[in-house]
């Protein structure tokens, strides 16, 4: 899902507020521990990570937990963001502080796009039930 340039400048700074004034925790080990415990309130996963398998995880477990995760194109503006001299490839904000308002802006424009993308497959899976058990009827006949 492709994101407006909008969002990710507000995930960027909500990132650089939460830094001052909140918690973040940063690097795929740290980010990882906190979406488990469901400590995490926004997740940023940068694309450029190499090799890709270091976050596959990611967003399939924040879909599991909840939690927003928006995807970067860059570890060095990531990194920038959070305020390291190196480019990370994940970034959690775990205390928002004063970015309680950009997290709730950038929830209230993604989370419409979450409910349609998560009925969908829902809808989906109810078809695949359904076609199972058709087929396994006519296999009873």
């Amino acid at each position: 899902m492709e994101l407006s340039k909008e969002i990710i400048e507000k995930a960027f700074e909500a990132i650089e507020v939460a830094k001052t004034t909140g918690k973040i925790k940063k690097g795929i080990n740290e980010v990882t521990k906190v979406i488990e415990k469901n400590l995490a309130k926004l997740v940023v996963v940068a694309k450029d990570v190499n090799p890709p398998e270091i976050i596959m995880h990611i967003k399939p477990l924040c879909d599991e937990k909840g939690v927003i995760c928006i995807e970067v194109s860059s570890r060095e503006e990531l990194g920038t963001a959070a305020g390291l001299q190196r480019p990370t490839s994940t970034v959690a904000i775990v205390q928002e502080g004063d970015s309680k308002k950009l997290l709730k802006e950038i929830t209230d424009k993604l989370k419409p796009k979450e409910k349609a993308k998560r009925q969908a497959k829902e809808n989906s899976e109810e078809t695949t039930e359904a076609e199972e058990s058709s087929d396994e009827e006519t296999q009873e006949e």
